[in-house]
């Protein structure tokens, strides 16, 4: 598996996880992003995220790669969800091992930052009063662009 895929349904973690184990690292990070059941004062029922996949996951693979450079760590990887997602259903992960926590951590927050600014994913929120809402990727630091479980 790629450090960074999409993933068009349910997908487990466990193995993910497994794959970040090394002998050389004495520290893990992740991060789980899950869909809220509500959204900018809004109740929420669910969401979609569509993607133009292939260039989803090279910018995917991009930041990874950058992560990697960037951050003393051992491994990374992402994964992030398309299609209908209910409340509570996990969205996005994001793993990352290294020798010591301070670089796992940083390297994890700064993959999902840099994933939520610049992976062509885009939202469709449904709320509670009928109507939805298209989110699309406009900034890290934009409130406007985290999926409902961030």
């Amino acid at each position: 598996m790629p450090r960074f895929a999409i993933a068009d349904a349910p997908f487990d973690i466990a193995p993910l996880r497994a794959r970040l184990l090394r002998a050389d690292a004495g520290a893990y990070a992740s991060f789980e992003g899950w869909v809220r059941d509500h959204n900018e004062g809004r109740a929420a029922l669910g969401l979609r995220y569509e993607a133009y996949v292939a260039l989803a996951e090279r910018e995917g693979a991009k930041i990874l790669d950058e992560a990697m450079a960037r951050f003393a760590i051992a491994d990374a990887a992402c994964v992030h969800r398309i299609g209908e997602l209910a409340v509570g259903d996990l969205a996005v992960w994001v793993g990352v091992s290294a020798a010591h926590r301070d670089a796992a951590f940083a390297a994890c927050r700064w993959v999902i930052d840099e994933v939520k600014a610049r992976v062509p994913i885009w939202k469709h929120e449904r709320y509670a009063e009928g109507d939805a809402q298209w989110l699309h990727p406009v900034g890290a630091s934009s409130n406007s662009n985290e999926p409902l479980g961030e």
